[in-house]
């Protein structure tokens, strides 16, 4: 129980360490958080300050999921504790505790804790995420597509109820997270990809 509690308390405070603003601080650009959406993720840092910034910030949030489950997993954590620790460095990207508990919408943390608990499911995000975009060129309606999905690409390809219960966890999350994107995919106002929007 000790331990789980520590991996759970490590991969928050790895989650809380906000890739957007450390980033856009280092590379002499405004507060994410002040500027486009005033979300701090990798779409609205490439409204900001380009497809570096943003290709950096992606990496890093990417990584903030990958690398508290990894460890878990290198030392033999179960199932739940895998699930537990995965979800814990997803709530830490949305509500970081080194920045007023005002994170952003999670979707590259999602991966990554995917890609270390199922690396199948991930590239099936991947590959949903990837034809959404293409076709249609909305970004949070490809993000939202994947996470509708996410739970059934677990079912599928995970064995472990543990997982399961973990992808509707972070799905319903990451829904609720792109309220406005909801609201203007249904009024026509969302901006697409590539369209400075």
């Amino acid at each position: 129980m000790l331990s789980t509690s520590l991996f759970v308390l490590f991969a928050y405070l790895v989650g809380s360490v906000s890739a957007a603003i450390i980033t856009c601080k280092i590379m002499g650009l405004p507060d994410p958080r002040t500027l486009g959406s005033n979300n701090p993720g990798a779409t609205n840092v490439l409204r900001i300050g380009g497809k570096k910034a943003a290709a950096i910030t992606l990496l890093g949030d990417t990584l903030k999921g990958i690398i508290p489950v990894l460890i878990a997993r290198l030392m033999d954590a179960d199932a739940t504790t895998l699930a537990l620790v995965a979800s814990a460095a997803f709530l830490g990207h949305l509500y970081p505790i080194f920045f007023g508990f005002k994170g952003g919408k999670g979707v590259a943390t999602a991966f990554g804790v995917i890609l270390v608990i199922s690396p199948l499911v991930a590239l099936a995000l991947l590959a949903t995420w990837l034809l959404m975009a293409y076709g249609l060129k909305i970004s949070s309606l490809s993000a939202l597509t994947a996470a509708v999905l996410a739970p059934l690409y677990l079912w599928l390809l995970s064995p472990e109820n543990a997982f399961l219960y973990m992808g509707f966890f972070i799905s319903i999350l990451l829904i609720w997270r792109h309220q406005s994107n909801i609201k203007n995919l249904l009024s026509g106002a969302e901006g697409k990809i590539g369209k400075g929007n």
